[in-house]
């Protein structure tokens, strides 16, 4: 099999909040990246989720990470592959999905 990405992926443990409407409502779980790129990002959460499920991403970059200030990731994308035990721990699943778009805001460093 060929690799197909065409984005450079970081291996990044972040926390993450997950939002997935569900019947005009959206529940918010938390979970943790694996890795991320700015087309997509993998990581495990306690909620099942199927593939082409809509996402609302929100994380946060440390400044240990940028070399400078927090920046806070708001993005849009779905769910592309749900891995039902993705290691050892079985209680969460593994989820890759696309990036369809994001934005990055930059924390005010003069507010710190």
């Amino acid at each position: 099999m060929s690799e197909r990405r065409t984005a450079r992926r970081y291996d990044l443990a972040l926390p993450v909040i997950i939002r997935v409407p569900v019947d005009k409502e959206v529940t918010a779980r938390n979970g943790k990246t694996r890795d991320i790129s700015t087309r997509g990002l993998y990581f495990t959460i306690d909620q099942d989720l199927g593939a082409g499920a809509e996402l609302d991403i929100t994380l946060t970059l440390p400044s240990e990470v940028t070399r400078g200030t927090e920046v806070f990731i708001r993005a849009m994308g779905k769910v592309v592959r749900v891995d039902r035990s993705p290691e050892s721990d079985s209680s969460r699943v593994g989820v890759a999905a696309v990036i369809e778009r994001y934005e990055i805001i930059r924390s005010d460093p003069a507010a710190s």
